[in-house]
């Protein structure tokens, strides 16, 4: 019964922190000016990490910047989260929502971004209009501000894209396989 009673209040929470992962603001306007300001931190904490990436986004059709609240439990993983995509060739931006899905062996809770590369026009565009991608992840986390380190691997099975797994916070252990659906954000795209 304690058993039952303990994981109860460990999946609560779960789909609690999950639930956070939205962007802030009262106005549709402070939640764009709040998702263009994660973009470019993600971006300038990137290129400052990983030089090369800034050359990667510039000649590539185009690219995604998400936030992401993850948990694993045991064999089930759940996020969710937000972001922008922008078109190279157009600079249109397109403001989009997540939830991810996978099984795997793990445990663990993570705030991370995730910095998506399209090399190619056709999977941009896919990605934009249907928004699913398949793949796998391994993370070892343990990381609070700038204490602790983490190292993450993300492979999408789907399209030809280059992922970057930046986390800000968080504990886990896990190796999974994951479904993330994206979708445009109706209210931010008005």
């Amino acid at each position: 019964m304690k058993f039952y009673h303990n994981t109860l209040l460990i999946l609560l929470a779960i789909v609690l922190l999950a639930g956070c992962a939205t962007p802030k603001g009262d106005t549709i306007a402070d939640k764009r000016d709040y998702v263009l300001d994660m973009k470019d931190a993600t971006l300038a904490r990137l290129y400052e990490e990983t030089p090369i990436a800034k050359e990667q986004i510039k000649n590539a059709a185009g690219y995604g910047v998400f936030s992401n609240v993850g948990t694993n439990l045991f064999l089930l993983s759940s996020g969710s989260g937000y972001g922008i995509v922008t078109d190279n060739d157009s600079r249109n931006i397109i403001y989009m929502k997540m939830r991810t899905l996978g099984a795997g062996l793990g445990v663990g809770i993570k705030d991370f971004r995730a910095v998506i590369i399209f090399r190619k026009r056709e999977d941009f565009e896919v990605f934009v209009e249907k928004g699913w991608e398949f793949g796998g992840q391994a993370d070892a986390a343990f990381k609070s501000g700038e204490k602790g380190d983490a190292y993450s691997a993300a492979q999408s099975a789907d399209l030809d894209i280059i992922t970057y797994q930046l986390t800000e916070v968080g504990a886990a252990i896990q190796a999974t396989l994951q479904g993330t659906k994206y979708w445009k954000d109706k209210d931010l795209n008005q």
